[in-house]
């Protein structure tokens, strides 16, 4: 089978916790707003982002903003490739569903699963994947990450896969040109927390925003020097809103019509998807320079894996989503890698 166009590399950068307007508000051109300065670590440690948090955000969320001065490498790639203004976490809460989504395109929960969390279901989730539909396609994937934990282990038909890989692992690969297909990858969150989540518990005070963007920039640039650059995309993007503000109303696409916790405001028929704006940067020798302005979601990073190798949908949500496209010009002559 033969790719739809020259990709034959997709890498999915996945960090923690950041809105929009949080990182890129101050971008020239952007479509943000520029706020107070934000403190690596913030101060009052991780703010509130769980589905609670989100309906409370036109009072709760954090106004601050992070600055070119404390992520350099990510202003730098936003003005050599393509920076997206109008990205969105599919979830309106944090973690889990949103990686669920970057997964999946579905997450049958709305908060991190816990076992207090009676109102949702429980891991593992009987889900459909991209990474399975790969396999079926005698196509090839990886998730580099935490060796100690793993989204990848919360999905039924993808628990305890040989392919889930330290993140170490993701270097030796590149440097041997043996990426697969498509790949996952994320920060170590100890000795210290590279995945740029706020500090908490015993990472408390530690700095993450600056030190975990160069290690991403680290990544980006080791790819780029390789000889696999001329052959992928790579997408940077962030997993939920993490309790920042983001001036852009998120517009609606289905409710949840589950329950929710016993106490705090009610979840029913409470907005499910979309959540806030989040960054996007898409890096590769065919990225379009500039500021992309059309509509996209997590679920779009999905549906250009599944356009790049003939994949079918997994469901109606990855079905009906954009497939980045507007990013790409594949008939340009090739950008160079990082400089």
């Amino acid at each position: 089978m033969q790719p739809n166009n020259p990709i034959e590399h997709v890498v999915i950068i996945v960090k923690e916790n950041h809105t929009f307007d949080n990182y890129f508000g101050s971008f020239p051109g952007a479509d943000g707003e520029k706020l107070p300065p934000a403190q690596d670590p913030p101060q009052g440690g991780d703010p509130p982002h769980d589905h609670t948090a989100w309906l409370q955000r036109a009072n709760g969320a954090v106004k601050l903003q992070y600055s070119e001065n404390d992520i350099p490498a990510y202003f730098s790639f936003a003005r050599q490739f393509t920076l997206c203004d109008h990205y969105f976490t599919e979830v309106a809460s944090q973690s889990e569903p949103n990686h669920l989504m970057l997964i999946a395109a579905a997450s049958p929960i709305i908060d991190n699963a816990s076992k207090t969390r009676i109102y949702q279901p429980q891991e593992p989730f009987a889900l459909p994947t991209l990474p399975k539909a790969l396999e079926k396609a005698q196509l090839t994937w990886a998730t580099y990450g935490d060796a100690a934990f793993s989204y990848f282990n919360h999905i039924e038909e993808l628990k305890g896969s040989a392919n889930i890989l330290p993140w170490t692992r993701f270097d030796a690969d590149v440097a041997a040109g043996t990426l697969p297909n498509v790949s996952w990858l994320y920060a170590p969150g100890s000795p210290v927390d590279l995945s740029e989540h706020p500090p908490y518990g015993k990472n408390a005070g530690q700095q993450t925003v600056r030190l975990g963007s160069q290690w991403t920039a680290e990544r980006v640039n080791q790819l780029g020097q390789s000889k696999l650059w001329d052959t992928s995309a790579i997408f940077i993007t962030w997993d939920d809103w993490g309790g920042w503000y983001d001036h852009v109303d998120p517009p609606l696409k289905d409710d949840w019509t589950g329950g929710g916790p016993a106490k705090g405001p009610n979840y029913a028929n409470t907005q499910f998807s979309y959540g806030n704006r989040v960054g996007c940067l898409v890096i590769s020798p065919y990225s379009k320079r500039g500021i992309a302005k059309a509509f996209h979601s997590h679920v779009s990073l999905l549906k250009f894996c599944e356009v790049t190798f003939g994949l079918k949908s997994l469901n109606a949500r990855d079905q009906a989503s954009d497939d980045m496209s507007d990013c790409f010009d594949f008939k340009q002559q090739l950008v160079p890698p990082p400089s």
